[in-house]
């Protein structure tokens, strides 16, 4: 099948930030909370706005702890429910794993 795509160029571009999920662990003021989300910079900001979850908004988040990257919503789903399964000393072992990509500007507050 011919493609209308010059040689040597993809059709689509490759995966950017927002075609990503992550799958991240915040510090609040009460414990943690674990999430996923597109637009990582994005939702730390509508939780430290008190604009996020319901939990957030009641414990505000003090750090973004650590946020892995997946290919699509469904992996990161799948990680947030095996994230939560965990004791709290496990959770913090996996964000010391990931910690968050420096380019979400998502740092203490």
């Amino acid at each position: 099948m011919a493609s209308d795509t010059p040689q040597g160029e993809s059709e689509k571009p490759p995966a950017s930030t927002s075609d990503q999920w992550y799958l991240y662990l915040l510090e609040c003021r009460r414990g943690t909370y674990i999430g996923i989300t597109n637009n990582l910079a994005k939702r730390y900001q509508a939780h430290c706005e008190g604009k996020g979850a319901r939990y957030t908004r009641a414990n505000p988040p003090l750090a973004l702890l650590g946020a892995q990257p997946f290919a699509d919503r469904a992996a990161a789903s799948r990680a947030e429910y095996q994230l939560k399964q965990k004791s709290p000393a496990q959770k913090r072992q996996w964000a010391a794993e990931w910690v968050h990509p420096k380019d979400t500007q998502a740092t203490s507050v």
